[in-house]
């Protein structure tokens, strides 16, 4: 798929759920490309949901949409910069009975480390929420999961932050359960393990505020979303173009012909700290 025809989103923003029930030959190629797309997503955090969600479907047309996107946008990684602040904060989202199949809702969350975003989920529900609030406040509370063990982990490292951690979440309904110790008919039902944040919020370990929908940068990581939404969140995930240190993979496989044309049976390998001109010479960085 070297010279697809590059798409501007991972996955169709009102796409359609076809059933596929024919069989692979070989299994092994979907899930070894599904696979390198996960270990992908630890750069590339706006692919995130669409490789989860096409992992649990084995749709081969879905995760090539992805492979073009992905060419699309070859040279873009996650930028992480020093002169920052040490202040941690979340945001937090969840689609209720977001999943076709199942009606579980999808939990997203994305974690920021002054200016930098250092931790992030898109992850199914295990079990149907008989409301958005519901969803919403299981997605806050393994938000505070996260945001816990991150302060745990920057004590080890003897960091201090500046401030208590904050929680930014768009439902006021799941807002007013972290603080309202009454419970109501519309939650008696959540599960007891999923009150942890508000706990944390008693204990004064934890800060929520109440975001707008339209700021939610969270939204990228628990459904499909349309060209201008992916771009509108773009720059708050710190993604921007990497330089690179070779040429791009056309170039790379033009070095590897002239290299067998001279008689060499081993591939040709290239040094990282290397790069490929134009004229196919090798030039020390």
């Amino acid at each position: 798929m070297i010279d697809c025809k590059p798409k501007s989103t991972p996955l169709e923003a009102k796409m359609k759920m076809m059933s596929n029930n024919t069989p692979f030959d070989d299994p092994s190629y979907f899930h070894g490309l599904v696979g390198s797309l996960q270990y992908l997503t630890l750069t590339r955090p706006n692919i995130s949901y669409s490789v989860n969600f096409v992992s649990q479907f084995m749709h081969l047309q879905m995760a090539h949409h992805i492979l073009r996107y992905v060419k699309g946008t070859i040279d873009v990684g996650l930028h992480f910069t020093s002169n920052t602040t040490l202040d941690l904060f979340a945001f937090s989202y969840a689609n209720w009975a977001g999943c076709p199949t199942s009606r579980c809702s999808t939990t997203g969350y994305c974690i920021y480390l002054g200016g930098n975003l250092i931790s992030w989920c898109a992850k199914k529900q295990p079990t149907v929420s008989r409301s958005s609030t519901e969803a919403e406040y299981r997605a806050m509370a393994n938000t505070a999961i996260e945001l816990t063990w991150l302060t745990f982990l920057l004590q080890d490292l003897h960091i201090s932050l500046a401030s208590l951690p904050l929680l930014y979440c768009d439902n006021l309904n799941a807002l007013h359960m972290t603080i309202n110790s009454v419970f109501h008919a519309r939650n008696k039902h959540t599960e007891l393990h999923y009150h942890y944040v508000r706990e944390r919020v008693a204990l004064g370990h934890l800060v929520t505020h109440h975001i707008p929908t339209n700021d939610q940068v969270t939204d990228l990581f628990t459904k499909p979303v349309s060209k201008a939404t992916l771009m509108h969140f773009w720059t708050k995930l710190f993604l921007q173009p990497r330089p690179r240190l070779r040429e791009d993979i056309n170039n790379n496989q033009l070095l590897d012909d002239n290299h067998a044309k001279k008689g060499n049976k081993e591939p040709l390998e290239i040094d990282p700290y290397y790069c490929a001109t134009d004229n196919g010479k090798l030039l020390e960085d």
